[in-house]
């Protein structure tokens, strides 16, 4: 008896040391995670020309925690800030932010909008390094404070302690990230009365549509000014290459006609790419989407004037376009169009070209505008915020590719048809029926065939939409236009008017 006593005893006291043990475990876990460092910021000081004034202003950057009901840090998102000195609260503030999703705001910011850019040779390889930093007057400083953020997942931002990241990756979550940023952003900086601007490039877009909703779609609202969409994908159900729908080859012809116009293969060009562009978009949904929709009951006789004139405004061989039934794809395009050159182009911006591992393949090896840039931006993103704005950071900044898993699903739309037709557009157009002093600046590139202009056409052409407060704005050039010095300066001066003309 007293043995099986002392077991007993043995076995309680062994119970609660391992109890207690695990309780200091716990302990020193919550210890841990309460013990954030408070975010790593940099602040420094600056002058430049831009617009042709000369600005003072402060950089402001590093990270802004995302807290939960208790105040206990989720993640940290990394952004950059430029706020021109003298304490202007009226002064107009644009949050920027680029796509993938999972690509940082470095694009935009080195490449467009930030103080500084990289010089790149327009439409060829950016080789190997120095690439060349120099001061941006076409920075939108002299008429906007300016923010570049990154979401979770890409450039520094990233998720603390055990939260999950992919807890931000999807299209709401995504947009409800950057709209907790930005009211925190407000609320540190006293700027809840500026007026407000935001916007995006390509999946940026789609944010900024998401975004629009919420920051107005709710009565705790940040109303804002203007939505700058470049290089615009708003409705993806439209876009889906799947068997079946045939709306992306209606939508992506125009685009094929303005690169055949560009490489000098259409037939019988008229002397602009606008006119090549409004030729291919009236054909797109005249004869061709009618032909598309009969399917196979499509008679001979109409089957060979469309095959004709297909082919002459994509610049593709009649027996090819006959054997794709009249159905061409993207990346058959890319390597076909310029197949007897010995090279395919790009998709970003199809003005590139690049030599494949042969000429036998059906779709290009890679895409030469991408490759062609890459290198150049993440150099000059690493080297401008750690040497110029003296960040100081081990993490490595995420260019693109930093998330997975994406959540297409969209707040407030339900059941089998929501979850099979992806589209923000009418955020959008509920935005603008709901307020009146919201305008829209919608600008693409004649050859970029990731988000086809045509497609931002069609998505803000529907009803619903205020087509008197929507601007569009074309450049000779793809998805990232800036990348072309004259269109840089293009669209500066396009977004500076549609900044001030308020």
């Amino acid at each position: 008896m007293r043995f099986t006593t002392s077991l007993a005893v043995l076995a309680l006291a062994l119970s609660a040391t391992t109890a207690q043990a695990q309780d200091e475990a716990g302990k020193k876990d919550e210890a841990a995670e309460s013990t954030v460092p408070a975010p790593n910021v940099s602040v420094t000081k600056h002058k430049g020309v831009f617009g042709g004034k000369a600005i003072s202003y402060t950089a402001t950057t590093g990270e802004t925690y995302l807290k939960d009901k208790d105040g206990k840090p989720l993640a940290a998102i990394y952004a950059t800030s430029y706020v021109k000195d003298g304490g202007d609260k009226t002064r107009p503030i644009t949050f920027l932010y680029n796509g993938g999703p999972g690509s940082g705001s470095l694009w935009l910011h080195m490449g467009a909008f930030g103080p500084k850019r990289v010089v790149l040779p327009d439409a060829q390889d950016d080789g190997a390094p120095p690439y060349p930093l120099v001061d941006n007057a076409e920075s939108l400083l002299d008429v906007t404070d300016l923010v570049f953020i990154d979401p979770v997942g890409t450039g520094f931002s990233h998720a603390i302690g055990k939260k999950d990241p992919k807890d931000y990756w999807g299209v709401s979550a995504d947009a409800k990230s950057i709209a907790e940023f930005i009211r925190l952003w407000l609320n540190d900086n006293g700027r809840w009365s500026s007026p407000k601007y935001i916007g995006g490039e390509s999946y940026g877009t789609t944010r900024s549509v998401a975004l629009i909703n919420e920051l107005e779609g709710s009565y705790n609202d940040v109303t804002v000014n203007g939505i700058i969409l470049i290089s615009t994908i708003l409705d993806f159900g439209a876009t889906a290459e799947v068997q079946g729908n045939e709306m992306p080859y209606i939508i992506n012809l125009p685009s094929m006609a303005t690169t055949a116009w560009y490489h000098r293969k259409m037939g019988n060009p008229p002397a602009t790419v606008a006119e090549a562009a409004q030729q291919a978009r009236a054909f797109a949904i005249g004869p061709y989407a009618a032909a598309l929709l009969k399917g196979n009951q499509l008679p001979a006789g109409e089957r060979a004037s469309v095959r004709a004139e297909l082919a002459r405004l994509t610049g593709l061989s009649e027996p090819f376009v006959d054997n794709a039934d009249l159905r061409v794809s993207p990346g058959r395009f890319y390597k076909e169009l310029l197949r007897d050159r010995g090279v395919s182009i790009g998709r970003l911006d199809t003005r590139y070209t690049g030599k494949d591992y042969d000429r036998a393949g059906e779709e290009p090896d890679n895409d030469p505008s991408f490759t062609a840039i890459d290198g150049a931006y993440t150099a000059a993103m690493n080297s401008y915020a750690r040497d110029t704005l003296k960040y100081r950071t081990d993490r490595s900044y995420v260019t693109i590719g930093g998330v997975s898993g994406w959540d297409w699903k969209l707040q407030g739309q339900r059941g089998r048809d929501g979850e099979v037709y992806a589209s923000v557009a009418p955020y959008l157009g509920k935005a603008l029926r709901e307020n009146s002093g919201l305008k829209v600046f919608v600008g693409q590139g004649w050859y970029d065939f990731a988000t086809p202009f045509f497609g931002a056409e069609y998505a803000m052409s529907r009803t619903g939409f205020d087509a008197s407060r929507i601007q569009y704005h074309y450049y000779d050039a793809g998805h990232m236009m800036y990348v072309r010095p004259d269109d840089l300066r293009k669209l500066s001066a396009d977004i500076r008017t549609f900044i001030t003309a308020r």
